[in-house]
């Protein structure tokens, strides 16, 4: 109990500013947007005057030296030390111009409560996304998890001077910016949601990059946005077309990950709708006698047979387990997931519930997927 109120506090301190109430952003978010995506994309011209509006929308000049200086494990050392330069160059006009533009506040001692950056990142990283992230590319590179984790969630996120929110919007529009880190995005986008950032908001940002950018940046950063954010959020708010129900406490011991279920109907066919968080997935399982049909109504998922490929699963396809066959099924790692479960009516059927699937195992499905 008292590791989660520390975590609580850790999550509430780091997060000060936030608009979870909104549907909008403010005019200081509004503002970061353009600077963070011409940081990126290295518009020098268009960023001077990014800057400009974003100092007389109120943003200091630490918080706005903050999102370039973080910028750089996006977008690389030469342009952020660029849009450092261009703002040193935008402050010397304004003051020259007798403008006092307020420096704001400085980022705290380091580290803090004793941590070590890889300590800090990992809680930072993991309150971010929802959940500990490991397996896959972490497993392949362990060097570039320890980097991600120590130094751009301990060193960067970690600075206590922006609030999380402020370094998402800026992630998100700089990655928007930059052509094919598509994946990346969607991560992002998927941790703005997770941090209170509303679908709403996000539109607005890829508004203001079409408007103050460039029309291309902001009408891909839309299609990416739209191709997660529509999902996720059916998914949160109401199931997608069933309701989502209550958590799944009952079989919550046959899952990794939390998951959501509700009976649509016990009569004749029995009939649920699963929901899975981003990475959830149930034990390998068998059916006995009687199989299952699973009918995808959302998000994206896996399906694996025992000795066989894993199989992508999207809105739309139908998958049939015949009965007496081992398997198991769950969420993408970066993807809510929503399925009807029919149960195939069968006298003495029954489910037999296995070993976990291990996060090796779970980690190797992009490569080995079989489409």
């Amino acid at each position: 109990m008292k590791r989660l109120l520390v975590v609580i506090c850790f999550f509430i301190s780091c997060t000060e500013g936030f608009t979870m109430d909104s549907e909008t952003l403010t005019a200081k978010q509004q503002a970061i947007v353009p600077i963070a995506s011409c940081t990126a994309s290295g518009n020098i011209q268009k960023l001077k005057k990014a800057l400009e509006e974003g100092l007389d929308a109120g943003l200091t000049i630490n918080k706005i030296k903050e999102i370039i200086v973080q910028l750089y494990a996006y977008a690389g050392f030469p342009r952020c030390l660029n849009a450092l330069a261009a703002f040193s160059e935008t402050l010397d006009t304004r003051r020259n111009q007798g403008i006092a533009d307020e420096m704001g506040k400085e980022a705290g001692p380091f580290p803090r409560d004793g941590k070590t950056a890889l300590e800090l990142g990992t809680e930072t990283q993991t309150a971010l996304a929802g959940a500990p992230v490991r397996g896959g590319l972490m497993d392949f590179a362990p060097a570039a998890d320890q980097f991600l984790k120590a130094h751009l969630f301990g060193d960067i996120f970690g600075r206590d001077n922006l609030d999380w929110q402020s370094r998402e919007i800026a992630t998100v529009s700089a990655l928007a910016s930059i052509p094919g880190v598509e994946p990346q995005l969607r991560s992002h986008i998927n941790i703005s949601m997770n941090i209170g950032i509303t679908p709403a908001q996000l539109r607005e940002i890829t508004a203001v990059l079409g408007d103050t950018v460039d029309v291309a940046i902001g009408r891909s950063a839309r299609a990416v946005l739209d191709s997660v954010v529509d999902v996720n959020n059916g998914f949160i708010a109401d199931g997608v077309i069933f309701p989502r129900g209550e958590e799944n406490s009952a079989y919550a011991q046959y899952f990794i990950g939390t998951s959501y279920l509700t009976a649509l109907t016990t009569a004749g066919v029995p009939i649920s709708n699963v929901t899975f968080e981003p990475g959830c997935r149930n034990n390998w399982h068998i059916h006995h006698k009687g199989g299952q049909i699973l009918l995808v109504t959302g998000g994206r998922g896996w399906y694996q047979e025992e000795g066989k490929l894993a199989q992508k699963l999207l809105a739309g396809d139908v998958v049939t387990i015949p009965a007496g066959v081992k398997h198991w099924h769950g969420a993408a790692r970066d993807s809510w997931f929503v399925h009807l479960a029919v149960t195939v009516p069968a006298e003495g059927a029954s489910n037999e519930w296995l070993e976990p699937v291990s996060d090796e195992e779970y980690g190797k499905l992009e490569k080995n997927a079989n489409r």
